[in-house]
C-alpha cells in the first residue's frame, strides 16, 4: 500500500513538473511582439504534416454591454447600441470589430443578480499598439455607462495570435 501512493505522488509530480516547465515557453511564443512565430515541431501521424503556428502577437479584448438599466428606464435598444458604436467604438477602432449579442446575469452593487439582454464587443489589435488603445477602450466603456445609466462594463483582455 505505501509503494502505490509513493508511486502516485511520483507521478503527479513528474507531470507537475513536465507542464510547469513546458508553460513559460509556450506563453513566450504568444507574446513575442509582432514575429511570426513557428510552432516546435510536434510527433505527428505517419503522413499529416504539423502546420507551423500562425499570425502576430495581438491582444484580444472584449467588452460586455448590459441593456437593462438599474434605474428602471427602457432596456438599450438595438439601434441604440449599434448607434454608439458607431460613435463611440468605430473611430477608436476603424479597422474592424466584432459585436454578438447574448444573455447574461451578474449581480448588482444591491447584491441583486440581474439577468439581462447584453452585447460582446471584441476587439484585435497588434501587442504593439496596446498602450495607445487602453484610453480609447476605457473611454468606450466610460462613455456606455455614461450614456445608458449602467454600473459597469466589463473588461476581458488576452493575449492571442491573429493573422488575417
Amino acid at each position: 500500500m505505501i509503494i502505490n501512493t509513493a508511486r502516485t505522488r511520483l507521478a503527479v509530480a513528474t507531470a507537475s513538473a513536465l507542464l510547469f516547465a513546458g508553460a513559460p515557453a509556450a506563453y513566450a511564443t504568444l507574446t513575442d511582439a509582432g514575429s511570426r512565430a513557428t510552432a516546435p515541431a510536434a510527433a505527428a501521424p505517419a503522413g499529416l504534416t504539423v502546420p507551423a503556428a500562425r499570425g502576430a502577437a495581438y491582444v484580444e479584448t472584449r467588452l460586455f454591454f448590459g441593456t437593462e438599466r438599474p434605474d428602471g428606464g427602457p432596456a438599450v435598444t438595438d439601434g441604440q447600441f449599434m448607434d454608439f458604436v458607431d460613435r463611440q467604438v468605430t473611430p477608436a477602432f476603424p479597422d474592424g470589430l466584432t459585436v454578438q449579442e447574448g444573455r447574461g446575469q451578474w449581480r448588482d452593487r444591491n447584491g441583486v443578480i440581474e439577468r439581462e439582454r447584453s452585447y460582446e464587443l471584441i476587439l484585435l489589435y497588434p501587442v504593439g499598439r496596446a498602450k495607445a488603445a487602453d484610453p480609447w477602450i476605457e473611454g468606450i466603456r466610460d462613455a456606455y455607462e455614461k450614456e445608458f445609466g449602467q454600473e459597469s462594463v466589463a473588461r476581458l483582455d488576452e493575449p492571442t495570435r491573429a493573422d488575417f
